[in-house]
């Protein structure tokens, strides 16, 4: 809501006025905008105020609530007030019109003629010229079929017995021959402006080359002028239609003036004074109005009359429609959550698992989900789920998050191929006899790589092949059967190339002597030996009381 002054300080404003006091110096004693001080002085005026020619110096463009920029008016100037500059004004103005600063005037100015004044007067006063003087605005006049512009305004009023709602107009006129569409419409989302362009485009049975639009959030998520954000579904809709969408500067609507005073036109010619029952009998009453009305007038800019100037002049330049209309689908940006899916339509979708915690662009219809990178491209498609349903593409899971169950047999039958021949032609004919129940006899098999060779295993396999045995317990005793015969492979070896003999290890023991020394003395021996009984050792008492016999 606007900021409005109390009475007290309205008041204030036209006692300073009547004091002589300047725009500038009012605005700066009460704390309030320049403008807001003009805007009083200008209807104090009418009570018989003077303001002074320093006043009057305003921005030029001033923004009124119409399609043009209002210009600040000349107040009432007195002789007590005139500026310093005023002996020296043709000399300014023609110096103005030679494209010079006020800084460069007040250079030449005091260097020619000896003025006195101070820069700050000079660039007053080149405001206040400025300001009386505004510079023409610039006709741009297009080719047949280059441009549309497009704009939103007020509709009637649909009163159907106790609701009332006001609806909105979509206007596009061509910039050539000014030949309009109009449609009626409840919402301005960026469905509803899709689908209006495209009537347009079916009722002119061509496309511009450009299109023309304001900064409305349907199709601009950051308007800029030098780089505007488009949503991404108009970007897609122009590249399907061939054309080119171009935002206005922000806040500057006679950048697309030909429409501005199209919605006018139909406000104020075709709705004004009118209601209608329903948003079907507003649109059938444009259509009628566009026919009877809009094309058969001569407009005041092309003096042709508008319909038969559009068929004869432009309809062949626009681009011809494609033969499929823009698809009807819905976009939204989606973040994917850590258990890998999207949710879109109270569904979810999986994402490839890089994505994980990004942002990606969903767009949906009644048969597919489609998911984009921030690029915008497609990183997967899915078809429709059901509401609560889980939606997954087998290369969305990452490698370590799956299971061997979850790869699936032909992953499983490759493994165990791996052992041998025979081990794999097992397999197959496991999968073959018992299906998806056959899997965890597989893995079952896969493990038993850890226990036997696959010499072993592949014989197994091979007997349990020709036996048709498809379980796995009968493979496991052939492997303990096969594993037994070929037990000396599982005892340690006392004889190998790789051991050393005990003679080897002779140096390290003895110091001297012969071989000999390692054979034990009788006495040695009869140190060493064991008691007979159930304990104790030679030289000492026995369990029965009697010594150690040789």
């Amino acid at each position: 809501m606007a900021n409005y002054l109390k009475m007290s300080e309205i008041e204030w404003i036209k006692g300073l006025l009547k004091a002589g006091w300047s725009f500038r110096r009012i605005a700066r004693e009460l704390n309030i905008h320049r403008e807001t001080v003009s805007r009083h002085a200008k209807r104090a005026t009418v009570a018989g105020f003077e303001v002074t020619a320093e006043s009057v110096a305003e921005p030029a463009n001033v923004t009124t609530g119409f399609d043009e920029p209002s210009v600040a008016k000349p107040a009432i100037v007195t002789a007590g007030s005139k500026s310093l500059c005023a002996a020296y004004q043709m000399l300014i103005e023609q110096k103005l019109e030679a494209g010079l600063s006020a800084q460069r005037i007040f250079q030449d100015i005091s260097a020619e003629v000896g003025f006195a004044g101070s820069y700050e007067s000079v660039k007053r006063y080149v405001r206040f010229l400025e300001a009386i003087t505004p510079l023409p605005f610039c006709r741009m006049e297009c080719e047949a079929g280059e441009e549309a512009q497009v704009d939103f305004g007020t509709g009637a009023w649909i009163i159907d017995g106790d609701s009332k709602r006001r609806s909105h107009v979509f206007r596009i006129v061509l910039s050539h021959s000014r030949k309009g569409y109009s449609e009626a419409v409840y919402r301005q989302d960026t469905e509803t402006f899709i689908r209006c362009l495209e009537n347009a485009f079916r009722a002119w049975g061509g496309i511009p080359k450009t299109l023309v639009i304001d900064n409305l959030k349907a199709a601009v998520t950051n308007a800029d002028w030098y780089d505007p954000e488009l949503n991404p579904k108009i970007v897609e809709f122009a590249r399907h239609y061939g054309t080119v969408i171009l935002p206005t500067r922000p806040y500057t609507p006679w950048h697309k003036g030909k429409v501005e005073g199209g919605v006018k036109y139909v406000k104020n010619n075709a709705l004004k004074g009118r209601t209608f029952k329903s948003l079907a009998e507003e649109n059938e009453h444009l259509r009628h109005w566009e026919r009877q009305v809009a094309d058969t007038r001569i407009h005041g800019t092309t003096k042709r009359q508008v319909g038969t100037f559009f068929t004869e002049a432009e309809k062949t330049a626009l681009i011809p429609l494609p033969l499929e209309s823009f698809p009807l689908y819905q976009e939204a940006k989606r973040t994917v959550q850590r258990d890998g899916y999207v949710a879109v339509d109270k569904a979810f979708y999986s994402a490839p698992p890089e994505y994980v915690g990004q942002h990606v662009w969903a767009r949906w219809d009644s048969r597919l989900v489609r998911l984009f990178n921030q690029k915008f491209e497609q990183i997967a498609v899915h078809a429709v789920s059901m509401r609560g349903k889980f939606s997954t593409r087998p290369e969305h899971i990452a490698s370590k998050k799956r299971s061997i169950i979850e790869q699936g047999a032909v992953f499983l039958v490759k493994r165990v191929s791996n052992i041998g021949p025979d081990s794999g032609a097992w397999a197959q004919e496991v999968i073959v006899a018992r299906g998806a129940e056959g899997m965890r006899c597989l893995q079952g098999f896969i493990a038993l790589a850890s226990k036997y060779t696959p010499e072993t295993l592949n014989k197994a396999a091979g007997q349990g092949l020709k036996a048709g045995l498809v379980h796995l317990k009968p493979i496991r005793r052939l492997c303990e059967r096969y594993a037994g015969e070929n037990g000396a492979a599982n005892e340690f070896l006392s004889e190998h190339p790789v051991i050393r003999p005990m003679t080897a290890y002779q140096q390290h023991i003895f110091k001297e002597g012969s071989t000999d020394d390692l054979k034990p003395s009788p006495d040695k021996i009869a140190q060493t030996a064991p008691a007979v009984g159930t304990g104790g050792h030679a030289g000492g008492p026995s369990a029965g009381g009697g010594q150690f016999q040789p």
